[in-house]
């Protein structure tokens, strides 16, 4: 697929999707924004696609919202991308929330700094991994502004109230280190070492596990992250494996393991899912 500010390659499986704003160290704008939910689009839609890997072109992964606006950066009445009267969302937001809705395992690799809304519409992202030279900041405080992209929903989640607070609160810019500590990132890498990194994890996933049960178990674990009582997982959890258990793709999971060959799963995710799917409600802006 052709795009103005990304890069899209799916080879063996695996989607690499590049921000590709070297320029302006892939700074986030509305062309972006809208290019990103419509390359998740594409990617769900194909079941070629078994993982996603999301990382930046140059030195940076994304410099945060595009800047060239001055004072007026953040100011809704000069977008010409949402006019007077419309619903008032966040554009970091819309892509957080597509990003949330994947059937597919997405990889973050932040080879370079990641602030802002390039860092926080990560956070719906499943693994994530850095480069030695990436830089994270949650930078919204300094600039006068508040958290964004759901944020506030998916940071705590993540690591933990105390610390997504002080990453708030301070608005500092910190290295891949605190990072690791803090739980927001999974592994550091030498900058060679990153993408390579990225893709043994993606091919892992790719050669031996079967696709309808990735959609499955990103969604139930990711739903069940606002569930008041471990019975709402219960229910899932029974529904999923009965339909799972009586697939071809388990008995084709028993056999290739008893066989010692790499297994050939057939259910495909964007067709085959089960008639509970999904068994959530879905919520509208309101």
């Amino acid at each position: 697929m052709q795009f103005e500010t990304l890069d899209y390659q799916v080879q063996d499986g695996i989607l690499t999707l590049t921000l590709n704003r070297p320029e302006r160290m892939n700074a986030f704008n509305g062309p972006m924004r809208r290019e990103l939910i419509a390359a998740f689009d594409a990617a769900d839609a194909d079941d070629a696609v078994r993982v996603i890997i999301v990382t930046g072109a140059g030195r940076a992964f994304c410099a945060g919202a595009d800047l060239e606006k001055g004072g007026d950066t953040f100011n809704r009445h000069t977008r010409t991308d949402q006019p007077e009267g419309a619903d008032l969302r966040d554009g970091g937001g819309t892509v957080s929330l597509r990003i949330y809705e994947c059937t597919k395992p997405v990889i973050g690799a932040f080879n370079g700094a990641a602030v802002g809304v390039g860092v926080t519409m990560t956070l719906p992202m499943d693994i994530r991994l850095a480069s030695t030279n990436a830089k994270f900041g949650f930078v919204f405080a300094r600039r006068g502004i508040t958290m964004e992209a759901c944020s506030s929903w998916f940071l705590p989640r993540l690591v933990g109230p105390q610390q997504a607070l002080e990453w708030a609160y301070t608005g500092r810019v910190f290295g891949a280190e605190e990072a690791l500590k803090g739980g927001l990132i999974r592994s550091i890498h030498e900058p060679d070492e990153l993408m390579p990194a990225a893709y043994a994890l993606a091919r892992e996933i790719a050669d031996n596990t079967a696709p309808m049960s990735a959609l499955l178990n990103r969604q139930m674990i990711w739903r069940m992250l606002g569930a008041d009582h471990p019975m709402e997982a219960h229910k899932i959890d029974s529904r999923a494996i009965a339909f799972m258990g009586e697939s071809e793709d388990a008995k084709e999971g028993v056999r290739s393991f008893l066989e010692k060959r790499a297994p050939e799963f057939k259910l495909r995710p964007s067709q085959d899912r089960p008639d509970f799917y999904p068994w959530w409600d879905e919520r509208s802006f309101e």
